[in-house]
Parts: C-alpha cells; structure tokens; sequence
C-alpha cells in the first residue's frame, strides 16, 4: 500500500497527487506561467506550451523521447445555446507522470482527482508503476460520458420526427438545423479518436508497456468505432428528416399555389362578366329588365359554380 498521499500545488491553478511509483499533475486552468513553470521541472517542448494555450488544436499525439504529448477533444453541451462544441484535454505522459490540462470543464477529471485523493484503494490502483491505468481510467470515463449526449440526440430526432408528421413542419426547420449542427460538430470532435488512441498504443511501448491493457486499450477503440457508428446513423436520419420536411412544406405550398390559382381562373370570367355588364351599351334581356341585377347574379354564379364543380370533378381544387 502506498504511502500517505501528498499534494503539491506549484501554484494555485496546479493539483497534484504523488505516490512512490508515480505522479498525477492537474492543471485545470492552464496559464503561461503555469506552463513554464513546469516546464522547468518535465522539459516540456516549447510547440507543446502553444498547443495547451490555444484553443481549437486538431487531435494529435506527439511521440518525444522522454514522453508523449496527446490532445484529444471531447464533447460538450452548452445548455444556454443547445450548443454542442469542442472541448480539449492534453496529456502529457511519462514514464511515472501524467499531466493533464484542460479548461476545467471536465467534471470526470475533476471528480477522478478528488476520489483518488481520498480514496487510497482507487489511488493505488491507478497511480501504480506507470500511467496506462489511468489514462486508461480517465478516456474510458470521458468516452462513457458522450453516450447520454447521444441519446439526447437521439430524442431530438423522434420528438423532430412527430410534429413533422403532426402538422408542425415549419416550425421545425429550425429545430432540424440545430440538431443537424450539433451531429456535425460531434462527428467532427470525434472522427480522430480511433486514430490517436491507436497511436497511443503503439508509441507508448518506449515510455511503458501496455501488455497487460492491450484489452481495455481495444475496448477504448471499439467504443470510438460504435461512436462514430451511431453519429453516422443519426446524420442519415437528420438528412432524412430534413427532406421529408422540405417535401411536405413543399407539398402545402403547391397546395395553396394550386387553390389561389383556381380561385383566379374561377374568378376571371365572372370579372368579365361584371366587366361587359357596366360597359355603357345596350344589353340584351338586361337593359330596362326590373330583374337585370338577378339575372347577372345568376349567370356569374353559375358560371363560378360549374367551374368550381369541373376543376373539383378533374381534381385540380
């Protein structure tokens, strides 16, 4: 069992645990000074301080001789804006540490830290000889965590799928295109990680071995491929929504189109009738008639009428 756990903050933005075997640096608001103070002590290079300090770098993982520098990106749902955006976490990983940062907006990190500072089981089990088992722990975690947003989406899908077919399909256009913006940042975020993770095994051999976690390493791989299967199916059924709405929207307005119009072609030649009636000459069976008005009514009206009756007889009303 490993000694009494100490932490030792370089600063206040830096957490960390050290056991006998190994060490576990949080940095959840990562600063220049912040950085080149630890720099000091892991020889960080200095492309990797850039990477940590700006934002929206694409998912890598670096190989050096003495460590390994991975960024990964990870969803995150913005409840304000119903907004799924990207949200990166760095690793850097020697042979007995790990240093994570982030923006601190990754409570399974965060909550991770905390059980390993007061759990001495769970903190000898993951900070033991090396820090496969934690990266291990913490990605697995991180992943497990997109499965509700998946979900999330999926009820988006069924919810846009019922008012679409209850009449509702204007006022889901907008909906429609949220969720078609949220799939396609979340593909975006996700469409690295099977690529690095395969790195990560591979490189990491000169650093440490993950012999005896090649199975859960794999079972990380195969939770990014059912991932990535998952957003696949969800994009063809949000293209598949979108057109289905487009269409009926469609459909009703040829509907309307097709009404307007025959209520002009009905309307024209009775406007022609009232027109040649005002007209200032003689008209037969009309002019000095006491009934004049009603026999004018009677002809425009059925005129309009066996109109109405033909377009309806040929479907076109």
């Amino acid at each position: 069992m490993p000694k009494k756990i100490s932490t030792k903050k370089v600063d206040a933005s830096i957490r960390s645990i050290e056991t006998p075997s190994m060490r576990w640096i949080d940095v959840p608001k990562p600063s220049q000074t912040t950085l080149r103070s630890l720099q000091k002590e892991f020889h960080f290079h200095p492309l990797d301080i850039e990477d940590c300090l700006e934002s929206n770098q694409y998912p890598k993982l670096d190989s050096y001789p003495h460590y390994l520098f991975m960024i990964l990106h990870f969803p995150s749902y913005q409840p304000d804006t119903h907004e799924i955006i990207s949200s990166e976490i760095r690793f850097f990983l020697y042979p007995n540490a790990l240093i994570t940062v982030h923006g601190n907006s990754h409570h399974r990190i965060t909550e991770l830290f905390k059980q390993c500072m007061v759990d001495p089981s769970k903190q000898a089990r993951l900070l033991h000889t090396n820090p496969s088992l934690l990266v291990y722990e913490l990605l697995e975690g991180l992943l497990r965590d997109v499965y509700p947003m998946l979900g999330h989406i999926k009820t988006d899908l069924r919810y846009i799928e019922h008012q679409i077919f209850d009449g509702y399909e204007k006022r889901m256009v907008r909906q429609i295109l949220q969720t078609k913006r949220n799939i396609v940042n979340f593909r975006s975020i996700m469409q690295s990680h099977e690529s690095v993770i395969q790195k990560l095994i591979t490189k990491s051999e000169p650093l440490f071995s993950t012999d005896q976690l090649q199975v859960y390493y794999k079972n990380l791989v195969e939770h990014t491929k059912d991932i990535w299967a998952i957003l696949g199916n969800e994009k063809e059924t949000i293209d598949a929504l979108q057109q289905t709405n487009e269409s009926l929207i469609s459909f009703r307005l040829n509907d309307i189109m097709k009404l307007l119009t025959g209520m002009s072609v009905v309307m024209l030649p009775v406007s022609l009738i009232a027109f040649i009636v005002t007209m200032n000459t003689p008209m037969p069976f009309i002019t000095h008639n006491p009934y004049s008005f009603w026999i004018v009514v009677s002809i425009m009206t059925s005129v309009g009428v066996t109109l109405v009756w033909y377009f309806k007889r040929r479907d076109w009303l």
